[in-house]
């Protein structure tokens, strides 16, 4: 048989293919059937010791899928294989998948979350220094108060007021300040700002007691006796031992009782008067008539004499 021409590498779509007829040199012959017709290739043939799997021409006569390795995959296989992975590319290209969506959202809601705590750290590292500063300024005030300057001790409780962020945990200092507040008030003799600042303070804390106390007081000094009553009664609801509450209590029911009486005298005087005024025009007055207590009721009665 002559010797054949050197062939040039084909790359072949088969559709089926007979076994090795021939071979020649380094090339098999091999006929083959696709959907063009019949025909005849020259497959370069591999050295048996390089050989770990069946050979390409046993696999198509075997009817097994042709395993190609990848470093010679033909540009024709590649293209191939590619393709979909291209129309892939391209069918996906400017549309977001459900997949994506879920991991950009994921992303978003833990930066959203990391950015939410980063916040309320910086918030809460705030509030704690303006409790800081709120506490440093009434302990300015309290040294000031000791120095019987009181209205510098009044700006300095004022200044941790504002400061001092309106939370549970600063409760107790806004209401002790409020409280120090009042006491310096009732050092300048000004009761009235006195009962202001202890209602603040009660506001805050309403079972503060020494807040009554400062108001009990300064109600005393005004002689509301019923009132400052009222708040050591507090107290001592509170505390049925406080000693102050208790001697307080001694001390203000007599003059609230004699206010009371006053106040009856005061308002007996008003009304004889109103009377004359009125009883004149007629030639009378209200000593025309007498009021005569009722001992079971305690009423008065009016009669009248000449």
């Amino acid at each position: 048989m002559p010797e054949l021409p050197q062939p040039k590498p084909l790359c072949l779509n088969l559709a089926s293919c007979s076994t090795c007829t021939e071979v020649c040199g380094d090339f098999i012959e091999m006929r083959f059937f696709d959907r063009f017709g019949e025909g005849m290739a020259l497959i370069e043939e591999v050295p048996q010791e390089d050989k770990k799997e069946e050979t390409a021409a046993e696999k198509v006569a075997s009817g097994k899928p042709k395993a190609v390795p990848a470093e010679t995959t033909t540009d024709s296989a590649t293209a191939t294989a590619s393709t979909p992975s291209g129309g892939a590319e391209n069918d996906s290209d400017g549309f977001e998948t459900a997949s994506e969506r879920d991991v950009s959202d994921n992303d978003e809601a833990n930066q959203d979350m990391k950015q939410h705590q980063e916040d309320a750290a910086t918030d809460e590292e705030a509030k704690q220094k303006a409790l800081v500063q709120a506490n440093d300024a009434k302990l300015e005030g309290n040294r000031l108060f000791v120095d019987k300057k009181y209205e510098e001790a009044l700006a300095q409780y004022d200044v941790a007021l504002q400061v001092a962020p309106e939370l549970p945990s600063s409760s107790e200092l806004r209401s002790i300040c409020h409280t120090n507040r009042s006491v310096c008030f009732l050092k300048l003799g000004k009761y009235e700002e006195t009962i202001k600042e202890c209602t603040k303070a009660l506001e805050i804390n309403p079972s503060y007691i020494k807040a009554f106390m400062r108001r009990g007081e300064a109600h005393e000094k005004l002689t509301h006796f019923e009132e400052a009553i009222s708040d050591m009664k507090k107290i001592l609801e509170l505390d049925p031992s406080n000693d102050f509450a208790r001697k307080s209590m001694i001390r203000l029911e007599p003059l609230a009782a004699e206010k009371r009486e006053k106040l009856k005298e005061e308002m007996i005087e008003k009304l004889k008067e109103m009377g004359n005024s009125v009883l004149g025009r007629f030639g009378m007055s209200v000593d025309n008539f007498k009021a005569v207590k009722d001992p079971n009721t305690g009423s008065y009665s009016l009669s009248f004499q000449r």
